[in-house]
């Protein structure tokens, strides 16, 4: 369905710490960062991308958005997790853990707020 997602962050460098390290521990390559200074990630067809905010206004967190990254494990997930913490994340909501949504799945999931305060979250389906 989608050909990228783009965040914003004031901190290029800061990003780039953080996500070279979040998304390492999912199997994504390292981002690069090109002449724009654009920080940029391709992985299994998907692009994720890194810019300051176009009209020269600082960064923030979407209010109510929140940017989901697949893993392939529960450890996956707690690695995601771990990782983001040590690079500049903060550890927001419950604890890494299961959840049961009312539909029957279980899903594990972890949320993070990155160094420019966009919510992520670490996902896998148990069942």
């Amino acid at each position: 369905m989608f050909s990228h997602v783009m965040l914003g962050a004031d901190d290029i460098a800061a990003a780039k710490r953080f996500y070279d390290a979040t998304l390492g521990a999912l199997g994504v390559p390292e981002g690069q960062v090109d002449t724009r200074g654009w920080l940029s990630y391709a992985h299994n067809g998907g692009r994720f991308l890194i810019s300051r905010p176009r009209d020269g206004e600082p960064a923030y967190g979407a209010n109510g958005g929140t940017l989901g990254f697949l893993a392939a494990s529960c450890d996956e997930v707690d690695a995601w997790h771990a990782a983001g913490i040590a690079n500049g994340g903060t550890s927001i909501e419950d604890p890494p853990g299961e959840r049961c949504p009312p539909d029957g799945r279980v899903l594990y999931l972890a949320y993070l707020r990155d160094p420019a305060g966009n919510k992520l979250c670490g996902y896998y389906r148990v069942s």
